[in-house]
């Protein structure tokens, strides 16, 4: 096992990503070891976005990996193997979900998980990078102005073990991971594009001219979302170029 090979808990972190960068600067720490604590005092999002999680109710950890054996215009992968490892997760105890490009993990027009990736390049070569979870599982109510959070409790009505819950994270996304090492690309990619959010469905949508109609068909090159309009254009967009409606 490589996901989960170490675990290391803090009570409360300020980030669990910022402590497990903190970490390889000063140690040696094996792949796959997980940072994980009960409470973050200022958990990061992409950009500036905070994430809203109660005390001791839901995972947040930070796993850190070696990808090595990965070119830095191929890194995409990672973000694919970790959202796809927490579906395999979830489907355990729901029906479906689904991955809203990037890399946040929704299960029908709630979002039930956020992923952060932060990888550290050196020259050609990916030094490490961490990859950050947080997981809604046991919360009831949320406080913050997110519009659309859910967990896994408000969606089944049951309460869960975190540390049996942490155990059987590790393993789905260690069995991602290692899809990852072994080169199966095409397989990652297949499975990834068949859980995005709204595939193939003709939603709104809106870029810097505006908005327009299209449809999710794909994803390309470095993980650019690609999507079709009514008119027959095709549209590629990098982080941030697009945003669904809701």
């Amino acid at each position: 096992m490589i996901i989960g090979s170490k675990l290391l808990f803090f009570e409360n972190l300020p980030s669990t990503n910022t402590h497990a960068t903190d970490l390889l600067k000063k140690i040696d720490l094996p792949e796959g070891t997980i940072v994980y604590t009960n409470y973050q005092l200022a958990g990061r999002g992409h950009t500036r976005n905070k994430w809203e999680s109660e005390d001791s109710k839901n995972l947040l950890i930070s796993i850190i990996l070696l990808p090595s054996f990965i070119k830095p215009e191929d890194q995409f992968h990672i973000s694919m193997v970790i959202s796809l490892g927490i579906c395999d997760f979830l489907m355990r105890y729901i029906p479906d979900c689904s991955i809203k490009w990037p890399n946040d993990i929704y299960v029908n027009n709630d979002k039930i998980a956020g992923i952060l990736i932060e990888s550290s390049l050196t020259g050609n070569r990916i030094e490490f990078t961490i990859a950050g979870i947080g997981l809604n599982i046991n919360q009831e109510k949320f406080q913050s102005s997110a519009p659309n959070p859910v967990s896994l409790n408000q969606l089944t009505g049951e309460s869960y073990d975190l540390p049996s819950s942490l155990e059987k994270l590790s393993g789905d996304l260690d069995k991602r991971y290692k899809q990852l090492i072994g080169g199966n690309y095409g397989e990652i990619k297949r499975d990834y594009v068949s859980k995005l959010y709204r595939l193939n469905e003709w939603h709104e949508f809106r870029d810097k001219n505006g908005k327009f109609m299209g449809r999710v068909l794909t994803i390309g090159d470095y993980g650019r979302l690609i999507i079709g309009r009514q008119n027959g254009e095709i549209s590629e967009y990098s982080f941030k170029e697009t945003e669904f409606i809701p």
